[in-house]
């Protein structure tokens, strides 16, 4: 009888405890997962998910943390990530580990060559890989430099390299963080399809729908321990929120009183070039008031991230044409200085790429774009920087063990909120926010929410962009949608509809 038929897990933690200096990650957890399941891990930014991926995968070798793991019934104590490949078990990280110079099958094969002798059989590993690549339904040519691809295609390259490592157990972190619905939907096909051949996920998600909609069972976590695991049918949003942040959420949406004052952002006939084409961004007329947030929807490629760069001083094509107003006065933003000194700010939707200097610490990041606030006599005073950084670390909540932490160690929800928080230091009249809650937990959104109500009841103008039709829907007064580079309509959000937006962002504007 093998271990399938005996009923055992295919994968198990026995009273898992790993410790850091000065914290405990995982206090005791112990879990099962079924052969051939979808079993979805939820928890907030700091729960300790990413430990648990790292011990799985062999990231964080076996006798470094307290408990056991069995596999298929027997002890699974990787030395490392080889290791664990070796049993079956792959890690495909948030953060995709293509190496975009090398060629898609290159990138399946690397650390695994195929080899007759001293040579590398490349013919059989382009065949191997149009075979895999069939499996995940992408149809690109092996040869294909991976720095071509999209994100969504890259992911499915990154799959198809678990596969060539005949993956058993498959573990995704934040799969779809970064795609777009499309891309989403035929990824999580691409995961029901594994399962019907018998490999075993484990999906970790912020997206609780698509936990909901894929997941056979859920196991939440909180503060490093399990706090329960549910069936799909048990595992409703409510419940999931409940868990994961210790509280119903009665809202997911916090209650703000709306106050608007005079327009504090003017933009009429902007139009962008780019090399390809000479009106990538056209015609574009919009305003926002003191206290207002507007939001921005669009799909991929429609113009919404090219638009707010382009006004914040940041395009990448030739140069704007139109007129910019921000608190009643004609400016010129031709580069990001010139756009702060203007009263602009932005939240870029790529934290980790644009945004942050991972490596750093935290009370940096926090203070760069407003150094004059810490500035005496031309150097940086350590007293006036201490009582800035404590506040802003109150103000926005942002939990870290003290300011001197590097950035990159903290959770994507307190990295985020020092993002936007740091942009009070410059006092803007306008704050661009793009994608502020991707790869954020339900708890973290909350507080960023409440924290961009606080702004605007100070005043600011709010540009809000999001993929989520919902945060949008919550958040918004109105809202604005793009399609093919122009504003294609407008919506109050009181009225406005998932459906009534997607009409705007698929119309036809050329």
């Amino acid at each position: 009888m093998t271990a399938a038929e005996a009923g055992v897990p295919a994968l198990a933690l026995h009273d898992v405890t790993m410790r850091f200096p000065g914290v405990i990650a995982l206090k005791g957890i112990s879990l099962e997962v079924n052969r051939a399941e979808v079993h979805a891990i939820c928890g907030e930014n700091g729960a300790g998910k990413s430990t648990l991926i790292s011990i799985l995968g062999g990231i964080l070798p076996h006798g470094w943390y307290e408990g056991g793991l069995t596999l298929h019934g027997e002890p699974y104590e990787p030395n490392g990530v080889r290791a664990a490949e070796a049993q079956g078990i792959v890690v495909i990280h948030q953060e995709l580990a293509l190496c975009g110079n090398l060629s898609i099958a290159d990138n399946i094969f690397l650390g695994h060559e195929l080899t007759g002798g001293m040579l590398l059989k490349e013919e059989e590993a382009h065949e191997r890989t149009s075979a895999l690549l069939a499996r995940v339904g992408l149809a690109v040519e092996p040869g294909r430099p991976a720095a071509d691809l999209g994100i969504g295609q890259q992911q499915l390259v990154e799959i198809a390299k678990a596969l060539a490592k005949d993956v058993r157990i498959l573990i995704l972190d934040e799969p779809t963080a970064a795609l777009n619905d499309d891309d989403s939907d035929h990824l999580l096909g691409i995961i029901a399809q594994l399962r019907g051949e018998g490999t075993t996920c484990i999906l970790v998600s912020h997206k609780l729908a698509e936990v909901r909609r894929i997941a056979d069972r859920v196991t939440v976590i909180r503060d490093g321990a399990a706090v329960e695991t549910l069936t799909i049918e048990e595992a409703t949003e409510e419940r999931i929120i409940r868990g994961m942040v210790g509280r119903d959420l009665e809202h997911r949406y916090p209650p703000r009183e709306v106050s608007m004052g005079a327009e504090v952002l003017h933009v009429k006939d902007w139009t962008v070039p780019t090399l390809e084409d000479p009106e990538r961004i056209s015609g574009v007329n919009l305003s926002i008031r003191a206290g207002e947030i507007v939001g921005l929807c669009g799909l991929v490629g429609s113009g919404r991230t090219e638009l707010a760069m382009s006004i914040f001083g940041r395009s990448f094509g030739g140069k704007p044409s139109g007129h910019l107003r921000i608190g009643g006065l004609e400016v010129s933003t031709p580069t990001v200085p010139d756009a702060i000194r203007a009263g602009l700010a932005y939240v870029t939707e790529d934290r980790k790429q644009l945004g942050l200097d991972l490596g750093s610490e935290l009370r940096n990041n926090l203070t760069i774009v407003g150094l004059k606030k810490i500035l005496r006599r031309g150097f940086i005073d350590d007293e006036l920087e201490a009582g800035v950084v404590k506040k802003l670390m109150s103000r926005f909540g942002i939990r870290a063990a003290n300011p001197s932490v590097a950035i990159g160690t903290l959770s994507g929800g307190n990295q985020q909120k020092a993002l936007l928080g740091r942009w009070v230091l410059t006092d803007p009249k306008v704050l661009i926010l793009d994608e502020p809650t991707r790869g954020v937990d339900v708890g973290a959104k909350y507080e960023i929410y409440s924290a961009i109500n606080d702004l605007a009841s100070r005043g600011v103008g709010v540009l809000l962009i999001s993929s989520e039709i919902e945060e949008l829907l919550g958040m918004a007064d109105r809202i604005m949608a793009m399609s093919e580079g122009r504003i294609s309509g407008e919506l109050p959000a009181r009225t406005a509809s998932p459906e009534s937006l997607m009409q705007l962002m698929t119309k036809e504007m050329r």
